[in-house]
């Protein structure tokens, strides 16, 4: 049965995927110029859930209710396989912009379905380019709209959560905006960095409590904070 399904994957599942994002891409450049955000939001969780369905992997998701509507939040996830993107644009229920790799911006139809939909790319290696980076997300996080971060800035190797790393939570300071940690469960097991096929595995988001980083002086306490909620909410 296993290798029936890699031969599913490669021969019906990532084709079938493939031209989803295709279609998936000139939606989102043709509907974003009207600024139909609701619409383009909807289709992208169309496109991520799909990836899910075609390879029958069971999703699921808890704590929608510590979102609070019309509130901005930074969502701070931890980082374990490509799928983790997939399950949060699925399944995550706000309007968000995401800061993402600059390389992200040459996949061809991704990157600029992306930059049309006013999602962020960061050049790490360059620190002015990244600080502009992170002005440009700041004036868009309004009357709800949120941002995704993963902090550890790269995949597990191993699955653990890694070190959060202190640049991530500028916005949050800057803005005062009250984190969210997420938790991300199974995108390991389907798909580790490096390996080149879907493992069949459940996957759990769990969407934890706002943390407000004001009550706390030491930065590196805040941060080590919102890690422990994460790794917290891996076990829930």
């Amino acid at each position: 049965m296993k290798y029936l399904y890699i031969a599913y994957q490669y021969l019906i599942a990532w084709p079938i995927f493939a031209v989803i994002t295709v279609f998936t891409a000139i939606f989102t450049i043709v509907f974003v110029p009207f600024r139909n955000a609701e619409f383009v939001h909807k289709e992208q969780q169309f496109w991520s859930r799909s990836i899910f369905w075609l390879m029958f992997l069971p999703v699921s998701v808890d704590g929608k209710e510590n979102i609070q509507p019309g509130q901005s939040y930074v969502f701070v996830a931890n980082h374990q396989s490509m799928f983790d993107v997939w399950l949060i644009y699925g399944w995550l229920p706000v309007i968000y912009k995401w800061l993402m790799k600059a390389e992200l911006r040459r996949v061809p139809f991704v990157g600029t379905a992306c930059k049309a939909a006013g999602h962020i790319f960061v050049d790490r290696r360059n620190s002015k380019a990244a600080v502009e980076s992170l002005k440009n997300v700041e004036k868009q996080l309004v009357n709800g709209v949120c941002t995704v971060i993963f902090p550890e800035g790269t995949r597990s190797l191993n699955g653990e959560v890694g070190r959060f790393k202190r640049g991530a939570f500028q916005i949050a300071w800057d803005l005062g905006l009250p984190v969210i940690p997420l938790s991300l469960d199974g995108c390991f097991e389907v798909m580790p960095k490096g390996k080149p096929f879907v493992n069949h595995h459940a996957v759990h988001m769990h969407i934890g409590q706002p943390i407000d980083l004001k009550q706390f002086t030491d930065p590196n306490e805040a941060i080590e904070a919102v890690r422990t909620a994460v790794i917290n909410g891996k076990k829930s």
